[in-house]
């Protein structure tokens, strides 16, 4: 890949930058996040439902968010778990990956929690976040017939969750 010969930036926004490279490229710059994979006793995953702006419906997501400036992934992924599901676990990273490299930078951290107990933080004032707790098959199954709609990385979470409970 070569050096960008020209770079104009056409936004610059809270949460994204749009950048036009070589007069060509629009690229969009926006932070890195994570998601967490967390499995109950009776191998259920929790999942968060939430409103989306962005795709004008509510979606089913492994819990996520953006990674804070100053914070490093794995804060990031108790911080939101916190926030979203009143919990705090053990983190161990199992992959991370581009949400779609064809123009966008952005990466998510996946973390399997383990070791779960009681510490909520509080929800970001424009939250309105219901906690679910559902088998990984049943997450696949309605993200597959489109009766769930989500995020890949919660599509990943339910696959390595399968993957947990199948070995």
């Amino acid at each position: 890949m070569t050096d960008t010969s020209s770079t104009t930036l056409l936004y610059d926004g809270r949460i994204v930058r749009l950048e036009l490279q070589d007069h060509k490229w629009e690229i969009v710059r926006h932070a890195d996040a994570v998601a967490i994979l967390v499995l109950d006793t009776q191998g259920r995953m929790l999942c968060v439902r939430q409103p989306r702006r962005a795709v004008g419906r509510k979606t089913l997501e492994a819990p996520a968010g953006l990674i804070d400036p100053g914070e490093t992934p794995e804060q990031a992924a108790r911080r939101e778990l916190q926030e979203e599901a009143g919990l705090d676990a053990d983190m161990q990273l199992l992959t991370r990956f581009y949400t779609s490299p064809g123009f966008c930078d952005e990466q998510i951290y996946l973390f399997r929690a383990s070791n779960t107990r009681e510490s909520r933080l509080p929800q970001d004032d424009d939250e309105e976040i219901e906690v679910l707790w559902l088998p990984p098959a049943e997450v696949l199954s309605g993200m597959k017939d489109g009766t769930l709609a989500g995020s890949g990385a919660t599509v990943i979470a339910a696959m390595y969750a399968q993957m947990e409970l199948t070995q």
